[in-house]
Parts: structure tokens; C-alpha cells; sequence
């Protein structure tokens, strides 16, 4: 069973900045794209970034110049470095598999609060 697992959250105040990490196991598929998504109280889950298995990242227009998605095939981990942050970043944040030949297949981690205030 593929299981995903987020550390890295808390509390930091506006402009700080935070590492988020993942690391999943029980992968035994070769092609599949990672990523970061987030959901605001009151608000739907929003893509953040995504890294595919080649190296081609997609970000949210609203994270483009602070937040840099990275992975590490070898530990099937992914990262989050955020920077710069705001108050309306604060969400809880998911991790996301997803198999690139069939997009179907995709798996959750089970989130990590991230609260930028002052």
C-alpha cells in the first residue's frame, strides 16, 4: 500500500519562510508526478506545485517566485521550500502522487498545517 507522509509544518510569521517534505513508500510504479496542494479554511483544495518524474514543474500563479518544488527519485521524497510567505498561504498542506500513464491512480498524504501570522 502506497502511503505518503508530510512533516515540516507550523507556525511562522509573514515573510519567514518554512520547508515542507514527503516522503512516500511502496511505490513500485517507474513514471509518476508529485506535488503539493493546499486548502484554505472555507476554500476548495488548490494545486500549489507539481514536479513530474523528468523534472517539469507546474506552480499556481500565486506562489511563482517564492515557492521552489524539488524531488529526490532515489528516496521518493519531495520537498516544498516556501519563502516570502503571507497570511493567505496559511492552509493545510497535501501531498500527491500521480501516475503519469494512468492519472486515475493517484494517492494522498494526510496533511500538515502551515499558519503564517503574526
Amino acid at each position: 500500500q502506497v502511503q505518503l507522509v508530510e512533516s515540516g509544518g507550523g507556525l511562522v510569521q509573514p515573510g519567514g519562510s518554512l520547508r515542507l517534505s514527503c516522503a512516500a513508500s511502496g511505490i513500485t510504479f517507474s513514471r509518476y508526478t508529485m506535488g503539493w496542494y493546499r486548502q484554505a479554511p472555507g476554500k476548495q483544495r488548490e494545486l500549489v506545485a507539481t514536479i513530474k518524474s523528468y523534472g517539469s514543474t507546474n506552480y499556481a500563479d500565486s506562489v511563482k517566485g517564492r515557492f521552489t518544488i524539488s524531488r529526490d527519485n532515489a528516496k521518493n521524497t519531495v520537498c516544498l521550500d516556501m519563502n516570502s510567505l503571507k497570511p493567505e498561504d496559511t492552509a493545510v498542506y497535501y501531498c500527491n502522487v500521480r501516475l503519469e500513464l494512468y492519472g486515475q491512480l493517484t494517492y494522498w498524504g494526510q496533511g500538515t498545517q502551515v499558519t503564517v501570522s503574526s
